[in-house]
């Protein structure tokens, strides 16, 4: 290292000795198990300056490598490249997680500032031409270099992040890069906010009992608590939360409300106000075909699927082609069960898209003897926690152990530690389970630290699952539906993929992967959430303590194609519309009758609303899943072809269960996505069994 570059150490060491005074909990050990975060002392005020000292450190550390006197090596290069950044990691894993989960006004003005920095600072690596020189180095002699499989695969990727991000540009297009980059950085959390301040605003608030006809008893009595908590007392409040919104799509009797928050939830983002999104979008989306074009690319779908297993929009298209006009034909057979259940009970309307979820649970009911009322009973929350920590441990010999000496940040959370059937330490997971005010809708999986060698020994991963249940009230424990129950275990699967991983370098390391593969280990996961064996297992009734019964396990069974052309439909919409998105080659002026045009040229079913409409697309407009919506259904494929493996010897079969763990789980981005999935059954996978499984054959 050059004399100058201990100067500048050395100058901040000094500034970190200063900022140290100040208590910031980031500038110093946790000192808690396993370097858990000490939320309980960690304050808003305390962000801003661990991030600006991260990046500061993380410069020095870069102009390091870049000014090295040595000949550029793997080691002295990428592997420096790769480990640098401690402090900014940390800080980053807490900050952003909180802003998922817990946020607030104060949090969300850090990210306003923080975001800018964040941009500048990728943009000052990746536009280091000295830093790219060595790399370039390196990786135009990696034929001659004796490299591991991973470090080849770090190598290779390391250098097309320099090339993807403008490397070989002049001095003026790489200012027009940065400019982009950072205004995106912005309108990406933008959106997002836009959309929980939209979805928080919203209540439907009943003061007649007739008013709650239909509804379940539990549903009536979290409906009271919400009313209680907001102030309401002697109320009903319903939000657009999930678990408040669903249950009265799905059961109320009145049809005036049913279209009032269903209306509510589709107008998210599109009222013409503070928190209308079109603008944001038409800006995002501009912006990112610009920089496309920048970097030699037609459209943006084109530079993201590059670096995916679809590799181009044209393969995306075509799987969403190929399952279109048989999910559509299907959904129309769906939708005139609905009709004529409407015409026998002598209803003078037309089947409406607030309409569908109501009959079609009515349908089920009819069909199936089968509801989500019925079911929820068996399906208390730490009952299906425990059956999914029992699965990961017939399959993988892991346990979890929960630590109630790790701190949490929300009395709801749990922590667990994951260990090794021997003992050892895997990493920690925590649990947050419930919707509150502070945290985005959906369900997620997130790390607050990655596994990997930082040269001197293993860090250890800490991992976790967010989701929105319903929430416990008076002496009802949280009970949840079957589609809640097979969330669980999907974003438990990713959880699984950041655990169990053992990659050495962060940038390959365990759900660090393509999108379009990143959803294989969640989404296979779902498929033991309803088999039998399983559902025997941890599906106990929370009065009675009885087991679910046979014939209901049968009834789930049998009902597993219902309103499939529906779910399929629904999905697929918002593939083609995310695709639809970022395939322009010219920016686009009118963001609903873009989004209405493009529900028209698929011919989407006017009963049926796309899943995500664009104003409240979180996924592609602040979620990183940009050209990538349709990795959920593209992984599908992997997902029922490789649960056949499963099938084949048993659920739960070692062998197999250790070739999917040692060829999947745990090798990370460290080799071809499509070589790994090979590896494990022997071919590429089939569609068949998609098909098979969502009726579309």
């Amino acid at each position: 290292m050059k004399k100058a570059v201990w100067v500048l150490c050395g100058i901040f060491l000094l500034f970190m000795s200063c900022s140290k005074k100040n208590d910031n909990p980031f500038f110093s050990k946790f000192g808690t198990p396993f370097e858990t975060p000490v939320f309980h002392k960690i304050k808003v005020e305390h962000y801003l300056p661990a991030f600006k000292a991260g990046i500061e450190q993380d410069s020095l550390e870069i102009a390091a490598i870049a000014g090295n006197p040595d000949a550029p090596t793997f080691e002295n290069t990428l592997e420096a490249l790769d480990r640098s950044g401690e402090l900014l990691r940390k800080v980053a894993g807490v900050y952003f997680n909180m802003l998922s989960a817990n946020t607030s006004d104060e949090l969300q003005k850090v990210a306003n500032e923080v975001a800018p920095l964040l941009s500048k600072h990728n943009d000052d690596v990746l536009l280091n031409e000295q830093l790219f020189k060595r790399v370039k180095k390196v990786y135009e002699e990696r034929e001659s270099l004796t490299l591991t499989t991973e470090q080849q695969t770090l190598l290779e990727k390391w250098y097309k992040d320099f090339v993807r991000g403008g490397a070989n540009l002049g001095p003026k297009q790489k200012d027009q890069l940065r400019k982009i980059n950072e205004e995106l950085s912005v309108l990406t959390l933008q959106f997002g906010d836009n959309v929980l301040k939209e979805t928080n605003v919203f209540e439907l608030v009943i003061e007649d009992e007739k008013d709650l006809s239909g509804l379940p008893e539990g549903v009536i009595n979290t409906a009271a608590e919400t009313a209680r908590e907001r102030g309401k007392a002697g109320k009903w409040v319903f939000t657009l939360h999930r678990p408040s919104l669903a249950p009265f799509l799905q059961y109320s009797d009145k049809r005036d409300l049913r279209e009032k928050i269903f209306k509510a939830y589709i107008e998210r983002g599109n009222h013409d106000n503070e928190c209308d999104n079109k603008a944001i979008i038409r800006k995002i989306t501009a912006l990112r075909l610009e920089r496309a074009k920048l970097l030699g690319y037609a459209t943006h779908a084109d530079f993201v699927l590059e670096e995916n297993m679809a590799k181009n929009p044209t393969a995306v298209y075509n799987l969403l082609n190929q399952l279109w006009q048989p999910a559509v034909m299907r959904a129309q057979n769906e939708l005139r069960e609905l009709q004529a259940m409407i015409d026998l009970e002598s209803g003078d309307f037309k089947l409406q898209p607030w309409d569908w979820w109501y009959y079609a649970e009515k349908l089920r009911k009819a069909k199936y003897d089968l509801d989500d009322e019925i079911l929820r009973p068996y399906f208390q929350l730490e009952n299906v926690r425990k059956g999914v920590f029992e699965v990961a441990a017939k399959l993988y010999g892991i346990t979890f152990t929960e630590r109630k000496d790790i701190p949490v940040y929300h009395p709801d959370v749990k922590a667990f530690e994951v260990r090794e059937a021997d003992g050892s330490h895997i990493g920690i997971l925590y649990m947050d389970y419930f919707p509150r005010a502070s945290k985005r809708s959906g369900a997620w999986d997130n790390s607050y630290r990655e596994r990997f060698f930082n040269g001197r020994e293993i860090v250890t991963p800490i991992v976790v699952n967010c989701f929105n249940f319903p929430t416990p009230t008076g002496k009802t424990p949280s009970l949840l539906t079957l589609e809640e129950v097979e969330t669980h275990f999907h974003e438990f699967g990713h959880g699984l993929h950041d655990l169990l991983t053992k990659c050495n370098y962060l940038k390959v390391t365990g759900t660090n992967v393509p999108r379009d593969f990143v959803e294989l280990p969640s989404q296979i996961m779902e498929h033991w959430a309803t088999h039998p064996e399983v559902l025997k297992s941890f599906a106990r009734h929370y009065q009675t303590g009885e087991p679910i019964p046979d014939e209901m396990i049968a009834k789930i069974e049998g009902s597993s194609l219902f309103n499939q052309g529906f779910a399929t439909v629904e999905f697929l919409a918002a593939a083609y519309l995310d695709m639809d998105w970022h395939t322009i080659t010219q920016p686009v002026d009118d963001v609903n009758a873009f989004e209405n045009k493009s529900m028209q040229n698929i011919g989407l079913l006017p009963e049926i609303v796309v899943r995500y409409r664009s104003p409240y697309f979180q996924h592609v407009f602040s979620g990183g899943y940009s050209s990538g919506y349709y990795s959920y259904i593209w992984a599908e494929v992997l997902d029922t072809d490789a649960f056949e493996a499963f099938e084949e010897k048993g659920i739960f079969d070692p062998a197999t269960a250790k070739a999917f763990r040692e060829n999947i789980l745990a090798k990370g981005r460290s080799e071809d996505p499509m070589v790994l999935y090979k590896r494990f059954r022997g071919a590429e996978p089939k569609i068949d069994a998609l098909l098979k499984k969502r009726g579309l054959n």
